[in-house]
């Protein structure tokens, strides 16, 4: 019998695990993939180390901060801050059509940029600001008000409204065209009052560090175990049943697979309807450089573009919408010079994407659209940065198809189910949901996320 069963090795499984295994609890995660990190993972192909949705962490704050996710995370994962080798951005923009507002991990620079782009938006945009700071987290019936409703009564002009939601759509939002404005908070507070850092080494030294940590306080981690159903009894979990028929028998279980993912494994399953499903994938093209960008005029450490004054965040018709999209460089952050340069420099660029449209492809036409998209990304991004397409020596792209592989979340979801569950409960007792169908997005915030069920299960033992 084990206290607490996990399923899926990504960040927040990661995360809860620890906690509880700090408690003594015997504690077992389930992993289907036959590697861990879930969504944050990597690959090695051609004897380069790719990450697969590592773009920036969020949610930084410097050496010694007490305050934060961050800081919370540290001490109640009992990590130092120098084991993730965190290295803030140089600055990242928002790109529209004559349009640029630069911001960094100081927000002062993102409030000059709105009062030198929008001067009559100032003081509207510090009445917005004073908002988001006020915000109640545990308020559940705000969380899903609508943002743009509350942008539109709190801005007066619509171009300031859409290159706001633009990044914050980008980096976690699983809602058509308008966002929870709960989510917006979170998503504003991570990424302007916060910021953005990169571990040095990637993703790959995050979760090395998860799994060592986790392994030494006695948790066990199975690889290449999937299960098959969530068995209950009177309300009550009580275990799961492997692929392989093994049963494995737990007073708790956190499930990150999904809302939609979770309910269909219980037995007997929950009937999910369409509209609970996430809709939104993406594709991304990574560019291998035979120099650095900054070299190529580009010192930008992340660009979130949009071609028209309108940004448009939904499930494109096509198998790819390059009318917006992030550029992502990750040479372009504080590395200390004696750490010296990255072994390569990369540029990585990602749009929205139809799942259904690459999944009904033959394998030869998956690969030819692979290479015409891939064209027609980077063909988009260049109009908003230098043109690197000279100096590239080596090319790789991931698709909606890729993301399923990697999660197994419907329609290679990345940010999941549009409806978020924040307290984490589901219509089983003892069964718990972690990670992106919880709220919590992006590295820092999925492990909070982890932490937090797993103090939710250690205070109801």
């Amino acid at each position: 019998m084990y206290d607490a069963i996990i399923i899926g090795a990504g960040m927040s499984g990661l995360a809860a695990g620890i906690r509880l295994a700090y408690y003594d609890q015997r504690v077992c995660i389930l992993e289907r993939h036959n590697t861990i990190g879930g969504l944050n993972s990597f690959y090695r192909l051609n004897r380069r180390d790719y990450d697969v949705g590592l773009h920036a962490v969020t949610n930084f704050t410097p050496k010694g901060a007490r305050k934060g996710p961050l800081a919370r995370l540290l001490r109640q994962l009992r990590f130092r801050w120098d084991d993730f080798s965190l290295r803030p951005q140089i600055g990242s923009e928002i790109a529209f059509p004559g349009m640029r507002l630069r911001f960094s991990n100081d927000f002062d620079l993102l409030r000059s940029e709105v009062a030198r782009e929008f001067p009559a938006e100032r003081d509207h945009f510090e009445r917005l600001v004073s908002q988001i700071i006020e915000y109640d987290d545990l308020n559940e019936e705000n969380y899903q008000q609508s943002a743009r409703t509350i942008l539109e009564a709190t801005l007066s002009d619509p171009r300031l409204i859409e290159m706001l939601l633009c990044p914050l759509m980008w980096y976690g939002n699983a809602r058509q065209r308008d966002m929870d404005f709960g989510q917006f908070c979170i998503m504003f507070r991570s990424i302007f009052f916060e910021g953005f850092a990169r571990p040095i080494a990637g993703v790959r030294l995050i979760l090395r560090n998860l799994v060592r940590k986790f392994r030494e306080l006695g948790g066990e981690l199975r690889l290449r175990t999937g299960v098959q159903s969530i068995h209950a009894d009177q309300g009550v979990v009580q275990g799961v049943v492997l692929d392989d028929g093994q049963e494995l028998a737990a007073r708790h279980i956190i499930s990150s697979a999904g809302w939609a993912e979770t309910m269909r494994l219980c037995d007997p399953a929950i009937a999910i309807a369409p509209d609970e499903v996430g809709q939104l994938s993406f594709c991304e093209s990574i560019s291998v450089l035979s120099r650095p960008p900054g070299q190529l005029g580009h010192d930008q450490t992340i660009v979130f573009y949009n071609d028209s004054d309108q940004f448009t965040w939904e499930k494109p018709d096509e198998l790819v919408d390059v009318r917006t999209g992030v550029i992502c460089t990750p040479n372009n952050y504080c590395y200390d010079p004696d750490e010296g340069e990255l072994p390569d420099s990369m540029m990585r660029i990602t749009a929205l994407a139809n799942f259904d449209r690459w999944t009904g492809l033959t394998d030869d036409e998956y690969r030819l659209e692979k290479l015409r998209w891939y064209d027609r990304m980077v063909e988009s991004a260049v109009r908003f940065m230098p043109d690197f397409r000279s100096s590239v020596i080596d090319t790789d792209m991931f698709t909606p198809k890729t993301i399923r592989r990697f999660t197994w979340h419907d329609n290679g979801a990345v940010y999941g189910a549009p409806r978020k569950r924040l307290d984490g409960g589901t219509h089983l007792d003892r069964l718990y949901l972690c990670g992106t169908d919880q709220g919590f997005v992006g590295i820092i915030g999925t492990m909070v996320s982890g932490i937090t069920i797993a103090n939710r299960c250690l205070n109801t033992s």
